[in-house]
């Protein structure tokens, strides 16, 4: 039996290609192991699309090399996106990796490495990706049984002028809505209660098939084909969402009240450096129509701050949205120039210094927001998917309501009474903090809804 350790870096998007490297590399003898020292082969799949990311990889593979270093005859593969972006100059400043793996190439892992001989070996096509996988491909979950993610699409097309997406996975690719529905009741079939949709852009799902609403299409025939109790929507383009997906949500108690739709800014002349399709106004509308519609849908959004150009009074502009629109969740970074994006040769750059103060106090507003709007649900009963002990205390449950996304956002702390993991019970709010709530369990009182 061969032994595996593997890490896996980045988004759910690339987690779910490190799923179906773990099954092809499981079916070829491999077994996962938690110690880096007992493996034979260490694997790390790499995010690459930002500066930040491709530091943490290389780290990554270094850490793990230290392994190698110790016993000479550990392989150490590195798969992914920073494969793809850098393609062979990674063999010149890697040289303790055996193998490189770019994004066509890592389903065919296993055989890879079994004719790798004892040459580095480079498998990455040139250019960006082309790959799409389908549900015949074997996934073997790296998250717990009851909840997945379904990747819809490969690629985008909106070319925001910072972003490399484009450049290392390619164009718009979407899968067929039977072939989605095929792999969404196997994951039923294997305990899956909440399915997460990701792609780059759901919006645009179905666009280069020719569907005039393809996420709204996929969503019906997904409620249509399975029973599954929750279905999430992560990472939404602002011009994407319909009025008729706002009113399938609200007929839909299954379509989780929850929009991920990365923002990143609201004056609109950085929206317009940006490569960004709308203005503040749109936003302005759209926060408007989810309320009217979803009165309790959580809204979760991503802020830049520090774009080139950006002035104080765009910084303080960012700033007042935050505090007047209320966003349940929002994540603020710093905006880095990427080589190859044409943002990086826009003038106007922002200072470090100034970059650090700008996210600070975006943070701190949206602390505010958020300990505020959790606030609100104390004494509200609430659907809980429980997801076991926690981490803080082993005295205490830990489950998501239906407004906190797995990995990302704040989770419930179940002080008092039963339920098993993998459950939607439901749970009466006690107490309130910054990002997490406090509750318990109402006996006999579990909901799918």
């Amino acid at each position: 039996m061969k032994k595996l350790h593997l890490v896996s870096l980045g988004c759910p998007k690339n987690l779910v290609d490190t799923e179906v490297m773990l099954a092809a590399l499981e079916a070829d003898g491999y077994q996962m192991v938690a110690d880096a020292q007992e493996a034979d082969v260490l694997l790390v799949n790499t995010c690459g699309f930002i500066q930040s990311a491709a530091e943490e990889a290389i780290d990554t593979v270094l850490e793990l090399a230290a392994y190698k270093e110790e016993d000479p005859s550990k392989q150490l593969v590195v798969a992914g996106c920073l494969v793809q972006r850098y393609g062979p100059d990674l063999s010149s400043s890697l040289p303790e990796v055996d193998a490189f793996v770019g994004l066509d190439d890592f389903p065919n892992i296993a055989a890879l490495l079994k004719g790798r001989g004892k040459k580095t070996l480079f498998a990455a096509k040139p250019g960006s990706a082309g790959y799409l996988m389908d549900s015949s491909v074997p996934r073997r979950l790296a998250t717990p049984f009851y909840r997945a993610y379904l990747k819809i699409t490969e690629g985008c097309d909106n070319h925001c002028s910072y972003c490399m997406i484009p450049s290392i996975r390619g164009p718009l690719r979407s899968r067929s809505i039977d072939d989605l529905i095929k792999e969404a009741q196997r994951l039923e079939q294997g305990g899956v209660r909440e399915l997460s949709l990701i792609a780059q852009d759901l919006s645009s799902f179905g666009q280069d098939l020719g569907l005039e609403d393809g996420l709204l299409d996929l969503l019906k025939a997904l409620l249509s084909h399975t029973t599954i109790p929750w279905f999430r929507l992560l990472y939404l383009y602002p011009t994407g969402i319909s009025d008729s997906l706002l009113q399938l949500m609200q007929a839909q108690p299954r379509i989780l009240p929850y929009l991920d739709i990365p923002m990143q800014h609201v004056s609109d002349s950085v929206l317009r450096a940006m490569g960004r399709r709308y203005q503040r106004s749109h936003l302005e509308d759209l926060v408007q129509r989810v309320r009217t519609a979803l009165p309790e849908c959580a809204l979760r959004t991503t802020f830049m701050v520090g774009f080139p150009g950006e002035s104080e009074a765009d910084a303080e502009e960012l700033l007042a949205a935050i505090r007047d629109w209320r966003l349940d969740h929002v994540g603020v970074f710093a905006y880095q120039d990427e080589d190859g994006c044409a943002a990086s040769r826009l003038s106007g750059k922002v200072g470090e210094e100034a970059k650090e103060v700008r996210l600070a106090a975006a943070m701190a507003v949206q602390a505010e927001v958020s300990a505020a709007l959790l606030q609100e649900k104390v004494g509200t009963v609430q659907p809980v998917l429980v997801e076991g002990y926690s981490q803080e205390s082993d005295l205490l449950l830990e489950g998501r309501t239906r407004f906190q996304a797995p990995d990302i956002d704040g989770c419930l702390y179940i002080s008092a009474g039963k339920a098993n993991v993998g459950d939607i019970v439901a749970v009466r709010v006690s107490e309130a903090h910054v990002y997490d709530l406090v509750g318990e369990v109402l006996e006999q009182e579990g909901t799918d809804s």
